[in-house]
């Protein structure tokens, strides 16, 4: 697999990048919690939980579309499809937009599990399908009292509400191959929001099993910074580590980050999905119980 989708990136003038597994910062997003390494006498280190902000930086310096595969870290994340230490694939496309890069996440898929129909269903429409609600329009404290009915505790914020929501019409979805677009401003992260309000983000799900997110990135500096200070805000309220904006990439954004597209995929549940396995760590040489 790893040398059909060396070939796939080779075939579309992809290069191929290594960044660093070490880096000064890490990500804001409050869902994600880093690991941190201790140095006598020097800052500690945070294992990478994505590429993203250091392939960032790299295109802002002037690289053309790249991808890279690699591990990456995550704290706390253990259980049938999570393993705190997996294999990323991510790549950037300059002048891609979300729906082209969909078009070619479905076409790696393929060349991965072989060729299958896709569905496209935007974030509301398979929230409203699953729990009877529009995710779209709703008072949020709709959103939050379904998901408290679903074992949501009761100082979650919204956004867990909505997340909660989406991977449980992600599990009753009858769709083997199913993008998730049009999320709302409130989930976007780090894709841009477009003139319909939506944020340009979208989600692969396979067989049920979330394998890839993507975005139309967003390119804006002062957003940027924005978002990661409310992302900071959100964590202290929710008592999880506390971690700082990453100042390089604001840097390299103000200098410039080109219009792009970039996706990230967990490469280990392709490759459980393509041998059949019932859990992420049978795909695995070396899972975290045999580490």
């Amino acid at each position: 697999m790893l040398r059909t989708t060396r070939e796939f990136f080779a075939d579309r003038g992809v290069m191929e990048v290594q960044t660093p597994a070490l880096g000064a910062a890490t990500v804001t997003d409050p869902a994600i919690d880093s690991m941190c390494t201790r140095m006598p006498g020097a800052p500690g280190r945070y294992l990478q939980t994505s590429p993203e902000y250091h392939m960032k930086r790299l295109l802002a310096a002037g690289a053309p579309s790249i991808y890279q595969i690699g591990p990456v870290f995550r704290d706390g994340e253990r259980g049938r499809w999570h393993n705190p230490e997996f294999t990323m694939l991510e790549w950037y496309r300059l002048g891609f937009d979300a729906a082209r890069l969909m078009d070619e996440v479905a076409d790696l898929v393929d060349d991965l599990l072989g060729p299958a129909a896709y569905a496209r269903r935007s974030h509301a429409e398979l929230i409203g399908a699953r729990f009877g609600i529009d995710a779209g329009a709703h008072d949020p404290t709709v959103w939050l009292e379904t998901a408290r009915a679903l074992g949501l505790g009761t100082h979650a914020s919204i956004e867990d509400a909505l997340d909660l929501l989406l991977a449980e019409s992600i599990a009753s979805s009858t769709d083997r191959r199913l993008f998730i677009t049009d999320f709302p401003p409130k989930l976007a992260a780090l894709a841009r929001v477009g003139p319909d309000g939506m944020a340009a983000r979208f989600e692969l799900a396979v067989e049920g099993i979330e394998v890839a997110n993507g975005y139309g990135e967003l390119c804006d500096p002062d957003e940027l910074e924005a978002r990661m200070d409310g992302d900071i805000r959100r964590r202290r309220a929710a008592g999880r580590p506390d971690v700082a904006a990453d100042q390089r990439l604001l840097a390299a954004q103000r200098q410039g980050l080109p219009d792009c597209a970039g996706v990230a995929v967990g490469f280990d549940r392709l490759v459980a999905l393509r041998l059949g396995a019932s859990a992420v760590g049978e795909a695995m040489a070396f899972d975290w119980e045999r580490a």
